[in-house]
């Protein structure tokens, strides 16, 4: 396994909730590092930029409006295989189907509301990392 970076944003039902510090306590105690992070509420065009790949799905409007109703939280995590490690301690997407102990069976509201968003490859997550954070934000 290789030291990896990985991108997370902390959702809008989550930062409401004030469960920013219980979210990041998860992803540290599995051994992620935070190396760049801040507290943004997102634009209308930066979210329809960063998700445009759903784009032509039903429910990429709700999506939208849904990233831009209260602030987020982005994030770089760095740790040993943390693409994998970061998608493991966020859990299954719906969360009626996430173990036990994960951030989206413990915190989600629902399958849209579901605290969390998580790289699901190195690719992603290099698109990902540089659509919000300059290099000299990352500081590891």
């Amino acid at each position: 396994m290789a030291v990896q970076r990985t991108f997370s944003i902390i959702k809008p039902d989550a930062t409401k909730r004030n469960l920013t510090g219980k979210i990041i306590a998860k992803f540290e105690d599995a051994g992620l590092r935070v190396v760049a992070s801040k507290r943004i509420h997102m634009t209308r065009e930066q979210a329809e930029g960063f998700y445009a790949v759903h784009k032509e799905r039903p429910f990429f409007g709700e999506l939208v409006d849904f990233m831009i109703s209260e602030p987020v939280v982005v994030q770089v995590l760095e740790g040993e295989d943390a693409i994998a490690k970061n998608r493991e301690v966020m859990g299954a997407t719906n969360p009626a189907d996430a173990a036990d102990g994960t951030i989206r069976k413990e915190f989600a509201l629902s399958i849209g509301e579901n605290s969390v968003h998580g790289s699901d490859a190195p690719e992603t997550a290099a698109e990902e990392i540089a659509y919000f954070f300059s290099d000299d934000e990352i500081v590891g």
